[in-house]
């Protein structure tokens, strides 16, 4: 019989909210390099100093029933308070940032520059034989804004890697992050 093809593995992108303590990121990382999944991107900043809480974005690739192993694996870890998969989530916003150096004189600048306005990049630094472009927006958009300056002289090239957030009033650490009742002393 006919064998059903497997399918590729899509991209999805985990938003991991944890303790910010020392070792936590390492044990996150971890658990990807132990069981030989990939990390394509990954952000980690502190999200509330008062709550000591940061948050880890991680794109990795993987079918479903990889990406929820994975999210089991994640939510075993004490430090971890809460997994959300973004890519699954309606209410998912997700963006990065990259600072894009380009060579560009002559006629080569006036193409750069038509270039950046067509994706709404802004330049931050110029000199007389180059540009230096920041450029927000999903991933998708920064590769293509990449692949047009390259002919005109790509020359260095920085990513953030994929930030997330949710649409809306909700939080992602609301259920989290609700105060316990405080009990009376009377």
């Amino acid at each position: 019989g006919l064998m059903p093809s497997a399918s590729p593995a899509d991209a999805r992108t985990l938003a991991i909210l944890v303790d910010n303590e020392p070792g936590v990121l390492a044990r996150v990382v971890g658990l990807f390099s132990a069981r030989g999944y990939n990390i394509e991107s990954l952000t980690v900043a502190e999200t509330d100093r008062a709550a000591h809480t940061s948050r880890i974005t991680v794109v990795t690739r993987g079918d479903p029933a990889t990406i929820d192993q994975i999210k089991s694996q994640l939510d075993r870890i004490v430090s971890v308070r809460q997994v959300i998969d973004v890519t699954m989530d309606p209410g998912g916003v997700l963006r990065e940032l990259a600072l894009v150096k380009v060579r560009s004189t002559g006629q080569d600048r006036i193409e750069a520059l038509r270039v950046s306005d067509i994706f709404r990049a802004k330049v931050i630094d110029t000199t007389l034989e180059s540009f230096i472009f920041e450029v927000t927006g999903a991933s998708e958009k920064i590769d293509a804004f990449i692949e047009l300056v390259r002919p005109i002289g790509l020359l260095e090239l920085s990513r953030t890697g994929v930030l997330s957030i949710h649409r809306g009033v909700e939080t992602d650490l609301s259920a989290v992050m609700t105060p316990a009742p405080i009990a009376s002393t009377r």
